[in-house]
């Protein structure tokens, strides 16, 4: 079995996976990239971030994303999330901006969303490691199995989850979640390169209304300075 240091009760819901033959060749993989010098982002701590930031008894909304970042400094384990002093990425800026549409609130001046993660809103990638200035270089390793199983772990055994899937490819996503008893909220990526459909989306009040009906904590969406 792989030792693989993620949050103990994610490691509880998931080892099943751990000792999967996909999963050892997905560590294999990643032990000959490095071995071979590539530089791979986010940095080792933070591959399972977002399972430490959010353990799944907390989870009560999930934002998937593709890949980390691929540029130096900015993956942090939690998807769309960049470090303070980084700058805040165009899809990140456009869900801001949805956000105060939606809400009223102030657009955020950093991309740290750690704050959102403590919450209760699980940041998962498909891909949870890429390789610097090589973005999808990890696709089809097997991380895409490993999420796969993260999401519908996630569906079987917790209820009246928000999942936020925006893009094709997070909508692919959706044969996963068991939506008798959880919200899929489906969109436009909020890419620039994907024009103005996340616009109006209005996903932040549809998600807080729906944890409020169900008796959860509605999640601040704002980001503090």
């Amino acid at each position: 079995m792989a030792d693989v240091k993620i949050e103990a009760t994610w490691k509880a819901a998931l080892h099943g996976q751990f000792d999967q033959p996909y999963f050892e060749k997905l560590i294999h993989f990643l032990k000959a990239e490095k071995a071979a010098e590539k530089v791979i982002f986010p940095a080792g701590p933070l591959i399972f971030n977002a399972f430490e930031q959010t353990p799944i008894a907390q989870v009560k909304v999930v934002i998937l994303g593709q890949d980390p970042y691929h540029n130096p400094g900015e993956a942090m384990g939690l998807s769309f999330s960049v470090p303070r002093g980084k700058r805040t990425p165009p899809s990140l800026v456009n869900i801001y901006k949805e956000i105060h549409a939606d809400l009223g609130l102030p657009i955020g001046k950093h991309g740290d969303l750690t704050n959102w993660a403590a919450q209760g809103v699980f940041l998962l990638n498909a891909m949870l490691t890429v390789e610097q200035k090589k973005p999808g270089s990890h696709q089809k390793k097997g991380w895409e199995t490993f999420t796969d199983s993260v999401i519908k772990t996630i569906s079987d055994t917790k209820e009246k989850v928000v999942f936020m899937l925006w893009g094709n490819f997070a909508k692919g996503k959706k044969t996963l979640i068991d939506t008798s008893k959880h919200l899929v909220l489906e969109g436009v990526h909020p890419s620039p390169l994907a024009g103005n459909g996340f616009s109006g989306c209005k996903h932040f009040s549809k998600a807080n209304d729906y944890l409020q009906k169900h008796g959860k904590t509605p999640i601040d969406w704002q980001i503090a300075d």
